[in-house]
């Protein structure tokens, strides 16, 4: 049977699951499940050995082999499962020769101490330009131009399973997107980690917006190129100016904010203050209206007071932002953050919620203000595709995935947009 992939966490990791796919099904890989974990939240951590729990009841012989970020940084919570087979380092997950060591292992029936295939996540120096087509069913492609991060976020963990920050040559990356777009496709996502890091381990130190125009300008063919999530401090001029004067970049971002209180944001240690975050949309959305942000936030962080939920509550509308992606806080245990004193359980639910509640007032108020405009859209399938601003839409006529078509924007409910194609 082919390998089957169990993925948990971020979209990267999703894009890294279909590098893996063809890696182990490279190496010759078979009968066995790779599940591939995320550390972020403890939470996380645990749906990924309930999961695996679940696999080996519902296929006793399937041999599970589990890699991701918490397989790093847990190898032994997962090796001392006796439903799992193999644990492979996150350096090493998209390499076909520790897949093939992974199947010899298999193959030989290795036994307990032959278990663990983690090395230091440290010494890995350099990151493949993993491309992905076709992502869930999706007609965007994906590349990975990034991996690791260099910043000790006190409440973060992802680091020490990620590993040091580390870039894909320009080159290489422009040659990614070529082959995609060669391949059929409208809309390339740049990815990574700490993706606004990007070149600071390279000759010459380029930056993030040195290879988005780089992108542009040597694949004139490229119709759209979109980012992932950025950390707005480390925005450069160059990403700036594409950002306002290139079309094809599109105009939606998603910022890793995190808390809109200066103390949270100190004690997070994190290297913008609240007006930072309100200044840099403020500047993107005067140099291009139709701008829209998205951001991370994190409720209930340890020490946060009720008046500093308020102000991260007010953020999100001095932002001006439209999608928000909301995470209670979690402990990790090895991180600063999990020694603080942290806040009562119900208390950040509480927090949460609001901020929850708040996201679907801000989108809302963005899908009304949708209605009448007209926009190109990307089909992706079963009749739904994307506006440039990444708001899904609900085509009122069958069209191509994969397709760019020009849409009239009808209503909304609630969730999405309505949108009339123009004959």
């Amino acid at each position: 049977m082919p390998v089957e992939i169990v993925t948990f966490g971020c979209r990267l990791n999703t894009v890294e699951s279909e590098a893996m796919r063809r890696a182990a099904d490279e190496a010759g890989l078979k009968d066995a499940v790779i599940v591939n974990t995320c550390a972020v939240t403890a939470e996380a951590v645990r749906q990924a050995r309930q999961s695996i729990r679940r696999l080996k009841r519902e296929n006793p012989d399937a041999r599970i082999v589990v890699t991701g970020c918490a397989a790093q940084t847990e190898p032994a919570t997962f090796a001392d499962m006796p439903e799992v087979a193999r644990v492979v380092g996150n350096g090493d997950k998209a390499d076909a020769g520790a897949w093939a060591a992974t199947r010899s292992a298999l193959d030989l029936g290795a036994g307990d101490t032959e278990k663990v295939a983690v090395n230091d996540i440290f010494a890995v120096r350099e990151t493949a330009a993993h491309l992905i087509d076709g992502l869930d069913g999706r007609t965007r492609a994906f590349v990975q131009v990034q991996n690791g991060c260099d910043h000790r976020c006190t409440f973060c963990i992802i680091p020490y399973g990620r590993g040091a920050s580390r870039s894909v040559a320009m080159g290489e990356a422009v040659a990614a997107v070529r082959h995609l777009v060669e391949t059929g496709h409208a809309e390339v996502v740049l990815t990574g980690v700490d993706l606004t890091s990007y070149g600071g381990d390279l000759p010459g130190a380029p930056k993030l917006g040195t290879l988005v125009k780089a992108i542009l300008r040597h694949v004139p063919e490229l119709q759209r190129l979109r980012l992932s999530s950025i950390d707005s401090v480390e925005a450069d001029r160059d990403l700036v100016d594409a950002l306002a004067s290139e079309p094809r970049l599109m105009p939606h971002l998603h910022l890793s904010l995190q808390a809109g209180d200066d103390m949270v944001l100190k004690r997070m240690k994190r290297r913008h203050r609240a007006s930072d975050a309100v200044a840099f949309c403020d500047l993107l959305r005067s140099l291009r209206p139709d701008m829209v942000f998205g951001a991370d936030l994190i409720a209930g962080f340890p020490t946060e007071t009720d008046e500093m939920a308020d102000n991260t509550l007010r953020h999100v509308e001095d932002c001006g932002l439209t999608f928000l992606h909301v995470f209670p806080f979690s402990p990790r245990a090895g991180t600063p953050a999990a020694r603080m004193p942290l806040v009562e359980r119900e208390t950040v639910k509480a927090r949460a919620a609001r901020l929850r509640a708040a996201g679907e007032v801000l989108l809302t108020r963005h899908l009304e203000s949708q209605v009448g405009a007209r926009h190109a859209v990307l089909v992706e399938s079963d009749g739904l595709g994307r506006t440039p601003q990444f708001t899904q839409v609900r085509l009122a006529a069958p069209a191509a995935p994969g397709a760019l078509v020009e849409v009239t924007i009808t209503g909304h409910d609630g969730k999405r947009l309505i949108g009339e194609q123009e004959i």
